[in-house]
């Protein structure tokens, strides 16, 4: 008998294996996209079994259920986006990892809404509905849920594009939706409305030009000093000290309240009391690190990365601390009218609620925060930790000033504000000293018009992108709002 057929036999064989192999590398690659929406679909799927189990199977109890899920489905959104603007520029100034940037934020966000989550929080959402114009509790129980899932579903859609848009915003603009939808446009109170409204434009134009007063300050005291070593040892510390005091102050004011509730001339009291010490510890230190580095700005680089961390790391607890206890505003509502049969201006959260907020927000930041995080901290303008530093240090102050002032602000507006604001600076300096130099130069080594525009160091498309999805983040809220409040309604009405 010949050998051929069987030789023939195993080709054929080879080639069904090498077939069957590429099957599998090709259903790997398509499904690896799958990968961070199934464990989210997971997780939302836990929540709601969890929910089902610790409830009993009642018609009632079945709308906090579904709640609990969609509250999960917002959380995941929130750590998708909104943890993006605190980790971004620390990770864009190469002062982190992105996977330790996930695990801090994860950490000290999820920390923040436990240990210093609001205990209470306003149910209709900064006030911008009366709780009055609803006439019954289940229809105030499916506005609530259309403001929750609006918001969820637009802030996904946001990530989803590449645009980091301000979550208590979309909540605002669910709640006004589903309100006006339920009880006409007499039931929004358009004064607060038109306050929110000027803070889109006040929040980010503050922060940024606080970061930009920041940079400018640094540039002159220590950058451009010919003893740049010398100047930072001088000036680094006292920097320090002013972001301790800040952030001691931001703390004291949205941290503590479970514990006391603190003014603003008590916390501006705080953060002096912490600033003066941080400033006295961290002067030895910096002198120490500063010792043997050579007069150039990569040496600064390096002084200013370990308190980069630390404040973005603060940033994220504050933000756990505030923001998270918002998002969850209307899942803690239609806990509180399940429950008790009525609403009321303001509820407690309770703990369960608290904790589908923070892991929520781990699993989307672990799973989708890297595309936002690279968006903020590299692709809108190029961040290094002097700068990425003025951008949290404006975020903080800027929200202190804004709680002053009485304005309903979004820490992701001030944030992406500074970097912004950091970014458009450096074209004025980079500008200004072209100009002062084009008269020393001979005609054909001056850098033609077009290629000053070329090198913009803030990119426009990111920019206007980013003021677009500003902008239409309320009405649009509102819109999806009203319009599944109706569909609400209509089918279990």
């Amino acid at each position: 008998m010949s050998d051929k057929p069987k030789s023939n036999q195993w080709q054929t064989l080879d080639k069904d294996l090498n077939k069957i192999s590429q099957i599998e590398s090709a259903t790997a690659y398509i499904s690896r996209p799958l990968i961070a929406p199934g464990i989210a679909l997971a997780f939302i799927v836990l929540t709601v079994l969890m929910a089902a189990i610790f409830f009993d199977a009642t018609p009632t109890n079945f709308v906090v259920i579904a709640a609990a899920g969609f509250g999960a489905y917002m959380a995941i959104n929130i750590g998708a986006n909104d943890v993006a603007n605190n980790m971004g520029p620390a990770v864009g100034a190469n002062a982190l990892t992105m996977g330790a940037a996930i695990v801090i934020a994860a950490l000290f966000e999820s920390a923040g809404a436990l240990i210093a989550g609001g205990d209470v929080v306003s149910t209709i959402s900064k006030g911008i509905v009366d709780p009055a114009g609803f006439t019954e509790t289940r229809v105030f129980i499916w506005a609530m849920m259309a403001a929750l899932i609006s918001s969820a579903l637009w802030v996904n859609l946001a990530t989803f594009v590449g645009a980091p848009v301000s979550t208590t915003h979309s909540v605002v603009g669910g709640v006004m939706g589903a309100g006006i939808a339920a009880a006409g446009l007499t039931a929004v109170n358009w004064p607060t409305m038109g306050a929110i409204a000027a803070s889109w434009v006040i929040s980010p134009v503050l922060g940024g030009v606080i970061a930009a007063l920041f940079l400018a300050f640094i540039k002159a005291k220590i950058i451009y000093q010919d003893d740049k070593i010398a100047a930072a040892k001088k000036w680094v510390p006292v920097l320090i000290g002013i972001m301790a005091g800040v952030f001691a102050t931001y703390l004291a004011m949205k941290g503590l309240k479970r514990i006391m509730k603190i003014d603003i001339g008590t916390a501006l009291l705080i953060g002096l009391v912490i600033g003066a010490v941080c400033y006295v510890v961290s002067a030895p230190l910096i002198n120490k690190k500063a010792e043997g580095l050579e007069n150039r700005n990569k040496s600064l680089k390096i002084l200013f990365a370990a308190p980069l961390v630390i404040s973005a790391a603060l940033l994220s607890f504050a933000h756990g601390a505030n923001d998270v206890a918002n998002a969850v505003g209307p899942l803690a509502a239609i806990v509180h009218a399940a429950e008790f049969g009525d609403f009321a201006a303001k509820v407690s959260i309770p703990s369960w609620v608290m904790v589908i907020g923070a892991l929520g927000i781990s699993f989307g930041l672990v799973l989708f925060g890297p595309k936002l995080i690279r968006m903020v901290g590299s692709q809108i303008t190029k961040l290094n930790p002097m700068r990425a530093y003025c951008v949290s240090l404006s975020a903080a102050i800027t929200v202190i000033v804004a709680s002053w002032l009485g304005l309903p602000v979004s820490s992701t507006h001030i944030a992406v504000g500074g970097v912004f604001g950091v970014g458009f600076y450096r074209e004025w300096h980079t500008e200004k000293r072209l100009k002062q130099s084009r008269a020393k130069r001979p005609p054909e080594l001056r850098i033609a018009p077009e290629e000053r525009r070329r090198r913009k160091l803030v990119r426009r498309s990111h920019f206007m992108t980013i003021i677009a999805a500003w902008v239409i983040t309320v009405p649009a809220a509102a819109i999806m709002s009203a319009v599944i409040f109706m569909i609400l309604n209509l089918l279990v009405g």
